[in-house]
C-alpha cells in the first residue's frame, strides 16, 4: 500500500470516530508506530488531523471549540433522547427531593422527560410536601420547568452567557456552594481517561465544578462524541463521579479508567 493512499485511509477512520491511536493504527496497517507518526504529521501538516498525546483527532475537536445550545439541541437527538431517559430513571417516582439540572442539549432533554412525567394521570397530588425541587442555571431549563405542577423550581442567577444561555460567574458559583442537592446531572465537552470532565471555557468550567463538589450523587450525560475528548478546561476528575450516561461502549482505555474510578457506565 503506498504512503498516500493509507494516509486516505488513517484520515477517514479519524474523521468517523473523532479519535484514533498510535498503536491502533500500527496494528490496523502492520506499520511501525514510526510510521504511522510520520503519516499523523503529513496529515497535520495538510490539515487532515490534528495530532494529540499518543494519536490524532479530528481538526474541528480542538481544545476551544464550543458550539451553541441551538446548534447542539439539533445534533444527534435520537442519542440524547436515549441519554435522558435513562437519566429519569434515577429521579425517585415520588416527586420528592431535589436534582440539579447542569446546561446542554442533554440536560435539556431531560428537563423536558421530568416535566412529561409530571403530567402523566396518577403523579402524586402536588403539594409543598411533595414538589421535586428542580436547580438550574439554565435559562432554557428553566424555561421548559418554570409554573410546572409538582416542579419547586429554583434558578441560580449571574451573568448569562449567550452562547449556553446558562448563568456564570463568581455569583453563580458562591450560590452554588451554598446547596447540597441530591443528584446533580451534569453535561460535559469532553470525558478523557486522563483528563477527566472538561469544558472550553473558565466561566462554564467554575460553575460546574461547584456543582460537582455541592450534590450528593454525580450523574454525567455525555454523548459518544465527547468520549475520549480533551477541551480546554478541567472541571473534575473521573473519581468525582458516580455515573456516566452516554449512548456507546466507551473506549478500552477510557472503560478502563472508569472502571478504576468506580464509576458506573450505563449505555442508553
Amino acid at each position: 500500500m503506498f504512503a498516500e493512499e493509507r494516509q486516505q485511509l488513517i484520515a477517514g477512520l479519524v474523521a468517523e470516530s473523532g479519535r484514533a491511536s498510535v498503536t491502533a493504527l500500527a496494528e490496523r496497517f502492520s506499520i511501525t508506530t514510526e510510521t504511522v507518526r510520520r503519516d499523523l504529521a503529513a496529515l497535520e501538516a495538510a490539515g487532515t488531523v490534528r495530532r494529540v498525546h499518543g494519536g490524532a483527532v479530528a481538526p474541528d475537536r480542538i481544545s476551544t471549540t464550543e458550539e451553541s445550545i441551538l446548534e447542539r439541541t439539533i445534533q444527534r437527538q435520537p442519542e440524547k433522547l436515549r441519554i435522558a431517559e435513562a437519566a429519569l430513571a434515577f429521579i425517585p417516582q415520588s416527586p420528592a427531593g431535589s436534582i440539579l439540572v447542569d446546561a446542554g442539549s442533554t440536560t435539556e432533554a431531560l428537563a423536558d422527560l421530568i416535566a412529561l412525567r409530571l403530567a402523566e394521570p396518577g403523579t402524586s397530588a402536588v403539594g409543598a410536601d411533595n414538589e421535586l425541587v428542580v436547580i438550574t442555571h439554565a435559562i432554557p431549563i428553566a424555561a421548559k420547568l418554570a409554573g410546572e405542577p409538582g416542579i419547586a423550581l429554583h434558578l441560580l442567577g449571574g451573568r448569562v452567557r449567550g452562547l449556553t444561555q446558562a448563568a456564570v460567574g463568581q455569583s453563580t458559583v458562591d450560590a452554588a456552594h451554598r446547596i447540597r442537592p441530591d443528584i446533580a446531572f451534569i453535561g460535559a465537552n469532553g470525558v478523557h481517561s486522563a483528563f477527566g470532565l472538561s469544558t472550553p471555557d473558565p466561566e462554564e468550567a467554575a460553575v460546574k465544578a461547584a456543582f460537582v463538589q455541592s450534590a450528593r450523587r454525580i450523574v454525567v450525560l455525555a454523548d459518544s462524541s465527547k468520549l475520549d475528548a480533551e477541551t480546554l478546561v478541567q472541571f473534575a476528575s473521573l473519581k468525582d463521579l458516580d455515573t456516566l450516561i452516554t449512548d456507546s461502549e466507551p473506549s478500552p482505555e477510557l472503560a478502563a479508567a472508569l472502571a478504576d474510578a468506580g464509576v458506573d457506565v450505563v449505555i442508553a
